[in-house]
C-alpha cells in the first residue's frame, strides 16, 4: 500500500486518509474511496492533491483483513459482527466467563503492527450481547501473508465463553453465641443472589454452631444430598489449616488445596474438594456482594471449569479489586 499525498488526476479509487472539509457542508470522510464526483468537488474547493492511501497487489484492505481474523479467533458460544472502519467486534451469545487462549492472543499481536487484538480479562463474566474481544487494522490495508498467518495462529479459538451451567449449591453458616439471626439471614441472601446471577441456586442451606463436629456433620449432609459446589461461611474468618472449617472438611473426607488467596478482597478463600465436588471456604466479605476473590472463583466453578491451587496463586496480577487498607487503619479480619 502507498500512502501520501496524491495527484487528483491519480486519485480515482484511492481511499481519503484524513477527513477533508470542501465547505458548504459537503465532507469527504477519513476511508473514503474516492469517486469521479469526489474529484470534483476536490478541484471546485481549489485542492490539487488529496492524502491518500493506494492499494497495491497483495493487500487485503481493512474491513475484509479484520473480518477474516475476526472469524477465526472467535470461538465457542461468541460471535464476530460484521467489520467496519477495520474493525471486527467479537460478543459473547451466552452467559458464562471468557476464556482467553493468551499465549495465541500474544503471538499474534507480535506478527506485525498492522494488526491488533485485545480481549477482556480473562474469566471476565459476561452476559450475551457483551464485547468480548475486537480485532483492529491499523492502516487501510495490510498484506495477505499477514493477515494469513494471523489467522492461522487465531484459528484455534482464540477468544472462547465458557457458559455457566445450572448447579445446586450448598451452604453452611455458622454461628458463635450471640449470632443474630438476621446477620445469617443476610449473608444466605447473598450467596442465593449470587448463585442465581451464575445461573445456579443454592438446593440446601444448613445452620450450625461454630464447632468442628457439628460443620462436619453439616458438610456430610450436602454431600449425599449432592450438592456441588458446597460454601462454608464461618462465623469467624479461616486463619489456618487446623482452623474449624478446614478441620471439618478433612473430617468429611475433603481434601484441602489451598488455603489464602493473592485477591483482595477475598485474602481467606479456602479451596477444598472431596472426590469430584469442590467445596469452598468463604472468606467473610462475601457477606456482601461487592466482588472479591471468591466471585472469581465461584464464576469458574459455574462456568464447569476446574479451578486448581495454582489457579488460585496465579490470580494476583488484577487481584486488587477494591483500596487497600492503609497505614494506621484498622485491619479486616475477615478476608
Amino acid at each position: 500500500m502507498k500512502f501520501g499525498a496524491i495527484a487528483l488526476d491519480e486519485a480515482l479509487g484511492a481511499i481519503v486518509g484524513h477527513t477533508v472539509h470542501l465547505g458548504s457542508g459537503v465532507v469527504l470522510k477519513k476511508g473514503t474511496a474516492l469517486a469521479a464526483t469526489d474529484l470534483a468537488g476536490l478541484r471546485a474547493a481549489g485542492c490539487v492533491h488529496v492524502i491518500a492511501a493506494r492499494l497495491e497487489d497483495g493487500d487485503v484492505t481493512e474491513d475484509a483483513a479484520a473480518a477474516q481474523i475476526g472469524a477465526a479467533a472467535v470461538g465457542a458460544f461468541a460471535r464476530a459482527a460484521p467489520a467496519a472502519t477495520g474493525r471486527c467486534n467479537l460478543y459473547a451469545e451466552a452467559a458464562g466467563v471468557v476464556v482467553v487462549d493468551r499465549a495465541r492472543v500474544e503471538r499474534l499481536n507480535l506478527v506485525d503492527e498492522a494488526v491488533t487484538l485485545a480481549t477482556v480479562a480473562p474469566f471476565s463474566p459476561v452476559r450475551p450481547g457483551d464485547m468480548i474481544a475486537t480485532v483492529k487494522i491499523i492502516p487501510f490495508a495490510t498484506r495477505r501473508e499477514v493477515v494469513s498467518a494471523c489467522a492461522a495462529i487465531a484459528g484455534f479459538a482464540a477468544v472462547t465463553v465458557a457458559p455457566f451451567q445450572p448447579c445446586s449449591a450448598g451452604l453452611v453458616l455458622t454461628r458463635l453465641p450471640g449470632t443474630k439471626e438476621s446477620v445469617l439471614d443476610r449473608a444466605a441472601a447473598a450467596q442465593r443472589v449470587r448463585l442465581s446471577r451464575l445461573g445456579g441456586a443454592i438446593l440446601r442451606e444448613i445452620r450450625r454452631d461454630h464447632h468442628e463436629a457439628a460443620a462436619t456433620a453439616a458438610i456430610r449432609e450436602l454431600l449425599e444430598a449432592g450438592c456441588a459446589p458446597i460454601l462454608l461461611l464461618g462465623a469467624s474468618a479461616i486463619v489456618d489449616r487446623r482452623d474449624v472449617i478446614p478441620a471439618a472438611i478433612e473430617r468429611a473426607g475433603g481434601v484441602l488445596l489451598h488455603l489464602g488467596m493473592p485477591v483482595d478482597p477475598g485474602n481467606l478463600l479456602l479451596l477444598a474438594q472431596r472426590g469430584a465436588t469442590p467445596i469452598l471456604g468463604v472468606p467473610g466479605c462475601a457477606r456482601s456482594l461487592k466482588r472479591s476473590g471468591f466471585d472469581m472463583v465461584l464464576e469458574r466453578l459455574a462456568a464447569g471449569l476446574p479451578v486448581t491451587r495454582a489457579d488460585v496463586m496465579t490470580m494476583g496480577v488484577g487481584g486488587l479489586l477494591g483500596e487497600a487498607p492503609r497505614e494506621g487503619d484498622e485491619p479486616s479480619a475477615d478476608g
